[in-house]
């Protein structure tokens, strides 16, 4: 499903209704350039999943936990990995094994870990217009904003 925001607090929004959709095991494979509002979708999410934690980027750290809501929330950055192999050698499995929801930014660098993850592609159309598309599950078919 397409949806086009006009603010990133549209974007979250959006995060946020698809938050509450998401079920224990849930992998999201974003794809998007730099700034195009991952981090703010993912605000959403997890404030769609109960998370009152501060939401920021993963960049140098390669994954943040937030640990207060519904359902465990791992935000991962993978720009800097260069396989699915370095991603196995950080944990990867065990966070699958936490049953919570991975958000995945730069996913294209992993494809073989994202197997069966519901896609998330996020483009600029203008300075705070973006174009998301949500694909992989009939469930998540209509987030009316």
């Amino acid at each position: 499903m397409e949806y086009i925001t006009n603010a990133p607090e549209e974007t979250e929004a959006l995060g946020e209704k698809l938050a509450k959709l998401l079920r224990p095991g849930t992998v999201l494979a974003y794809l998007g350039d730099l700034g195009a509002g991952k981090t703010a979708f993912t605000r959403g999410l997890a404030r769609g999943l109960g998370c009152r934690e501060t939401v920021t980027s993963p960049t140098y750290t390669i994954v943040n936990e937030y640990l207060g809501g519904r359902l465990p929330l791992f935000h991962f950055d993978m720009y800097r990995l260069t396989s699915s192999d370095d991603l196995w050698d950080i944990g990867w499995e065990d966070y699958l094994d936490r049953q919570g929801v991975c958000a995945v930014e730069w996913s294209e660098n992993v494809p073989e870990a994202m197997t069966g993850a519901l896609t998330v592609r996020i483009e600029k159309l203008g300075d705070s217009v973006r174009r998301i598309t949500i694909d992989g599950g009939a469930e998540y078919a209509d987030l009316s904003l």
